[in-house]
């Protein structure tokens, strides 16, 4: 058995920022990240276009997946396709260019992250005392998973499929169209 070799967040930080691939900090190991298909890039797009332009002149901005993200309850530091953080953005103190204070996280599903999207990742997430609203997006069909935090404490479900329905975000006070998601999409 070859024994696991763990980082720290901020010797991660300093290896990331000198790096000129991507990669995230799981429990303490650096694990490189795959490159995105075309579709893929184009829906993360759509979302982050539509985004800035329903929140102008909001608290709220959005974020591609260049920013990174850091759970302080679990020590994951990873780059979500969309971030929206609404206030000052919090930076985490191990890793300056980690947001802390994440209000709403998009992930686009490719066959060789949904798994980890929807378990491991989502279990991590719900450990960010901000993040209000947990969006899954297909990248092969019409279809978003939203997660939202009621005002109970309790995470809940929402499915959209049809390509006429909209995406209330209520945290953001905005409704995102699936129409816009999926709008001039390669092949």
């Amino acid at each position: 058995m070859v024994p696991v070799t763990r980082t720290t967040v901020r010797d991660y930080a300093a290896l990331e920022d000198a790096s000129a691939t991507r990669n995230q900090l799981i429990e303490g190991q650096i694990v490189a990240m795959a490159g995105a298909t075309p579709r893929h890039n184009a829906i993360s797009l759509n979302i982050g276009a539509w985004l800035r332009g329903a929140l102008r002149g909001r608290p709220c901005r959005p974020y591609p997946s260049d920013q990174r993200v850091h759970v302080l309850a679990t020590g994951l530091d990873t780059y979500p396709d969309v971030t929206v953080i609404c206030g000052e953005l919090v930076r985490s103190t191990d890793d300056p260019r980690a947001a802390t204070n994440p209000t709403l996280i998009v992930e686009v599903l490719s066959p060789s992250t949904e798994t980890y999207d929807r378990g491991g990742r989502w279990r991590h997430y719900q450990r960010i005392p901000s993040l209000r609203e947990y969006l899954l997006v297909s990248s092969e069909e019409p279809r978003v998973e939203q997660f939202f935090l009621g005002d109970d404490g309790v995470w809940r479900y929402r499915l959209s499929t049809l390509p006429e329905e909209s995406v209330t975000l209520g945290a953001l006070d905005i409704t995102l169209p699936l129409a816009e998601i999926y709008a001039d999409l390669p092949d």
